[in-house]
């Protein structure tokens, strides 16, 4: 038998796939939905929680909940995002020092001047993706490092987990939505890294496309 969350939950799901709740609509406060089934104001939040996992609402914070735009699936590869015009990226940048997990990605000292460009993609007013890259600030361009010149080798580590709390509440979808973590390194050809990037991808949002390049080689023959 379905919990009253999932019951809440489907009949919320189909007035939205059916068109009776359309995109862009604030649903009504969670205190005049948890009044109107019934149920207690935690289990209507559980209920709303379903349905931000399954990316149909969004949660944002001191509005209320929105019936979601649908969001492209974009793909990554080779290191960003498919270019789209109707993304947009926002980017602050910070100056700080090397800490914490920053020494070993990034082969640095202690306390190295760093530059961090936190860049959020957007789609319409909904953030899309999120990316932290850091530059030893003596390496520093004028521009966003992405591309950075004199790359050799860049390797990126694929992981498939739950959002941080900042994460969630910066990407404004539910901490039971996986995501795709991805750790990427550039180096030049001294084996210096010139950037490291801790990107985030929504998993409702994100294909990744790997590309495997085979190379061979002609045998001569002898006559």
């Amino acid at each position: 038998m379905p919990s009253l969350r999932d019951t809440i939950a489907a009949d919320l799901r189909t007035q939205i796939t059916a068109g009776h709740l359309q995109a862009g609509a604030r649903l009504p406060s969670e205190p005049r939905l948890a009044a109107q089934y019934k149920v207690s104001t935690p289990t209507l939040r559980n209920a709303l929680a379903l349905l931000q996992a399954e990316g149909l609402i969004d949660k944002i914070h001191g509005k209320g909940n929105y019936v979601r735009q649908p969001l492209r699936r974009l793909t990554y590869a080779e290191g960003h995002l498919t270019p789209d015009a109707d993304l947009h990226v926002t980017i602050r940048t910070t100056n700080l020092r090397a800490r914490g997990d920053l020494i070993p990605l990034l082969k640095v000292p202690s306390r190295t001047p760093l530059t961090e460009f936190l860049c959020l993609t957007h789609q319409g007013e909904t953030p899309h993706s999120l990316a932290r890259i850091y530059v030893p600030r003596e390496l520093e361009p004028a521009e966003l490092p992405w591309p950075r010149p004199g790359r050799a080798e860049t390797r990126e580590v694929v992981t498939a987990r739950l959002p941080t709390l900042e994460e969630a509440f910066t990407l404004r979808i539910s901490s039971t939505l996986p995501v795709l973590a991805i750790t990427r390194v550039s180096s030049d050809t001294t084996g210096r890294v010139v950037e490291g990037a801790l990107l985030v991808l929504p998993g409702d949002r994100t294909n990744a496309l790997f590309t495997i390049h085979h190379t061979t080689e002609e045998k001569g023959t002898e006559g």
